[in-house]
């Protein structure tokens, strides 16, 4: 695991140097598919993995065209005609959903959440859908192999690999279709917003219905709100973070496509260092929960991370002033990338900054 702490059912292992992240992928070993996978190659044979400097994204629609679709790694994905069997991460079958293109398979959490639906499935259906796994290390190849798959697509945190594919098994599921990968990290959130209105475009999404123009209308409402907020509000420290049973895990904004976008609209963010490598998080113990001053914090709320229920039951974070003030926000870190998904997540964030107060420190 690179970048977000997928989930508390594989826990990460411990060393003296803080978390492994080696250890989040130690789910048990690859599966075996028998005659059908016994003579896979390398990824760098699968046409997902052809770079081409020159290949322009393409969509052949129903006419049988050729198609192919160069991603965030510089690899061109390529089929004789536009995919329709998809298998996506999660959020990325719901992005997709919000701009006409339906996938066949899911994977990555998708079940409901205290009774409510899972808010990494956006407006998915998740019931007519096959789901190959729900946590890291869970992608099950033989029904993968089933559902005769034309195109795999996930998110990248950060590139080359792709989120939720098991790095053990990444070359046999590789094998088995093209393979496109959009990059989360370290960008601004309106890149991979743009990359999925490509993606979907060249799959045969619809980008001038009403749906979708209404969306993105409302995003860009959303957006001025935002600003506008920040502004009135200037100097309010915010910052973002997700919980275990053992620490606290301050974000790096930078290194968040959504946090590094808010910035640039106005939002004062408290800077986490970084702990490790990959540079995602500094990882606090819960006793240096309080390490730093916040007027309002932002709580993942992937069903992976310790609700605010939950963290009630932590005493350090009881006696956070931002906590006290009932400052809190929902953070939707893993959101779907389209502009039906972010519009409510900027509206919400605006509404939390305009109401909070800058409290003593």
């Amino acid at each position: 695991m690179r970048a977000l702490r997928p989930s508390r059912t594989l826990a990460p292992t411990r060393t003296a140097g803080g978390v492994s992240r080696r250890g989040l992928l130690t789910g048990g070993a690859a599966l075996c598919l028998g005659a059908a996978l016994t003579g896979c190659g390398s990824e760098n044979s699968d046409s997902s993995e052809n770079s081409d400097s020159k290949a322009k994204n393409s969509g052949s629609g129903s006419d049988g065209k050729a198609w192919s679709f160069k991603d965030d790694r510089g690899r061109t994905a390529r089929a004789d005609s536009t995919p329709k069997n998809i298998v996506a991460f999660i959020s990325t079958a719901a992005a997709l959903h919000d701009y006409g293109v339906e996938v066949t398979g899911v994977f990555g959490p998708s079940k409901p959440v205290g009774g409510k639906p899972n808010p990494q499935a956006g407006d998915l259906d998740v019931d007519k859908l096959t789901s190959l796994g729900e946590t890291w290390g869970q992608f099950n190849i033989e029904k993968y192999a089933s559902l005769k798959p034309e195109l795999l697509i996930s998110n990248m945190f950060p590139p080359p690999n792709l989120w939720f594919v098991p790095e053990e098994s990444s070359k046999k599921i590789a094998a088995l279709a093209p393979t496109v990968g959009i990059n989360g990290a370290r960008a601004s959130l309106l890149e991979p917003l743009k990359r999925y209105t490509d993606l979907a475009a060249s799959l045969g999404g619809d980008l001038e219905s009403q749906k979708v123009k209404a969306a993105k209308s409302r995003f860009e409402k959303a957006e001025r709100t935002l600003r506008e907020a920040a502004k009135a509000n200037g100097g309010l420290k915010v910052l973002a973070m997700t919980g275990d049973a053992q620490q606290m895990y301050v974000a790096v904004p930078d290194s968040y496509c959504d946090l590094n976008y808010f910035k640039d609209l106005g939002v004062e963010f408290v800077e986490g260092k970084k702990s490790d490598e990959w540079g995602f998080w500094e990882f606090l113990s819960w006793e240096n929960a309080d390490k730093y001053h916040a007027d309002l914090i932002m709580v993942d709320n992937r069903s992976s991370a310790l609700t605010e229920d939950q963290l009630a039951k932590k005493p350090t974070w009881n006696k956070l002033p931002a906590v006290k003030a009932g400052q809190t926000v929902p953070w939707s870190m893993e959101e779907r990338y389209s502009y039906a998904g972010y519009a409510p997540v900027l509206e919400q964030l605006a509404a939390a900054v305009e109401k909070s107060k800058k409290l003593r420190r």
